[in-house]
């Protein structure tokens, strides 16, 4: 059984590594600079992970769940269109903090792994899934509560939304700036809020 202190000392690994794959990938991210920047051993490492790919499978999880995590109390909270614009936000404050810089953590192993390892393309599927269901429990909150339209279909929005932050994110690494991230997510939301306005509850959308 796991102690503590073994967990904590399991975490720290997973977070220096985190933080070198998020910088230099994971092709650049070696055994021994994950060692030096958590502070344990060769040993300490080996112990809680059977090898790199071991690892890395851990890190996906860690940024899902990271991602999820920040973004999950505000989506829990969807019941207006200005709940929603306070989820924007977050998502490009986060960028804009870079300057762009870096991307998405799930993206950039996304473009690194996918093509050359299924297990790492299941595994970043499900932390993608996992952020998607976030959106898409927020939209159906909004949904229920008359925000918008009842025949909403949330997965799609969901998925939608989900897409324009990933091109937006993959923009904003690329020119520096969240120009790119800032106008797609509000041009989509002011479409969502525009598309349904003959509907019959006021302000919903479809």
């Amino acid at each position: 059984m796991t102690t503590q202190k073994g967990r904590a000392t399991r975490d720290r690994i997973i977070a220096a590594a985190a933080d070198l794959m998020y910088q230099h990938g994971v092709a650049g991210t070696s055994t021994p600079a994950v060692r030096d920047a958590a502070g344990v051993s060769s040993s300490q490492i080996y112990h809680y992970f059977a090898d790199k790919d071991d690892l890395t499978r851990a890190v996906i999880a860690y940024q899902s769940e990271a991602i999820v995590s920040h973004q999950a109390p505000l989506l829990a909270r969807l019941d207006s269109f200005d709940a929603l614009l306070s989820w924007r936000d977050v998502v490009v404050d986060a960028a804009r903090q870079q300057n762009g810089a870096g991307g998405c953590p799930l993206g950039g192993l996304s473009s690194e792994l996918s093509d050359q390892h299924r297990w790492a393309r299941e595994a970043l599927a499900a932390g993608f899934g996992a952020w998607q269901s976030a959106i898409r429990d927020g939209l159906a909150a909004m949904r229920d509560a008359g925000v918008l339209r009842a025949d909403t279909d949330p997965d799609r929005l969901a998925l939608t939304l989900l897409t324009a932050v990933q091109g937006g994110l993959l923009l904003a690494q690329v020119q520096r700036n969240t120009d790119a991230l800032e106008v797609t997510l509000d041009t989509l939301i002011t479409n969502i809020r525009e598309h349904a306005g003959g509907a019959s509850a006021p302000g919903a959308i479809r």
